[in-house]
């Protein structure tokens, strides 16, 4: 028997997009490819999956799951020596629901009448996220050069904590004001959302400079990719989306 990539998409969570980058770099190529194009994958495919995300959910990255899968290593002893990761995912997991729970009651206790939302501390609303080992290595692989440029602008803040607290501070000032456009029924394309994705694409800038079609993708990984989407959806229900729709506009208008 065998599953289309929209069948494995679906019974697996991974979107398509990440099953075609899987297929691109070696990792898990389908069984055939129909003659429309399509992806095919057969009961080997799915359990190499399996695997796949397991490794994932331990830390590691997509050139250090395909050594492992395409090697004769003991898979007991791979995941015994990333048992102390899995105690400090606990330990960060942790410290997220910690954040969430505090992002939740400064939300109820601060909410005025006017459903504009205020946050006291918005650096706390960032405690406990990092960017995963995967979609590091992806970055890495897929886009070397901004992955240079970013990580020595990260190095660059990271140097100065109160640089740090700062950007922290204007972005999440920003998705605020996005939330509240978007409450508020505000189309994507008015210009005072398009200013506030102008002062998003900017802030981009300072890691890497996506072209039109970069930038449109990264809105569509704030909705595909669930650490992205949750950390929107956490200050409004739907922001991912609004957020990736005016990115588009934006795009189209000045990037193109």
């Amino acid at each position: 028997m065998a599953w289309s990539i929209a069948d494995v998409a679906r019974m697996s969570g991974v979107t398509s997009r990440t099953l075609r980058h899987y297929d691109e770099i070696g990792l898990l190529p389908p069984a055939w490819i129909g003659s429309n194009g399509h992806r095919y994958y057969e009961e080997a495919g799915l359990l190499r999956l399996q695997q796949i995300l397991l490794m994932r959910e331990l830390g590691l990255g997509l050139r250090e799951i395909r050594a492992v899968l395409d090697s004769q290593v003991d898979q007991v002893a791979v995941l015994r020596d990333h048992h102390r990761r899995l105690l400090a995912e606990r330990n960060r997991l942790e410290t997220l629901a910690r954040t969430v729970g505090r992002t939740i009651a400064e939300l109820e206790e601060r909410k005025d009448s006017s459903d504009m939302v205020k946050i006291n501390r918005p650096e706390n609303l960032f405690e406990g996220f990092e960017l995963s080992a995967e979609d590091e290595a992806e970055v890495r692989e897929r886009w070397p050069e901004h992955w240079e440029q970013s990580r020595q602008a990260a190095a660059d803040l990271a140097t100065s904590p109160e640089e740090t607290e700062r950007w922290q501070r204007e972005v999440t000032a920003q998705m605020i004001r996005m939330a509240e456009f978007m409450v508020a029924g505000t189309p994507v394309d008015d210009a005072a959302v398009q200013a506030e994705v102008d002062a998003h694409y900017q802030g981009v800038c300072r890691f890497w400079t996506p072209n039109a079609a970069a930038y449109k993708g990264l809105g569509q990984h704030y909705v595909d990719e669930p650490r992205f989407r949750a950390n929107y959806d956490k200050i409004a229900d739907g922001l991912a989306e609004y957020q990736r729709d005016a990115m588009a506009v934006y795009a189209d208008a000045r990037l193109s």
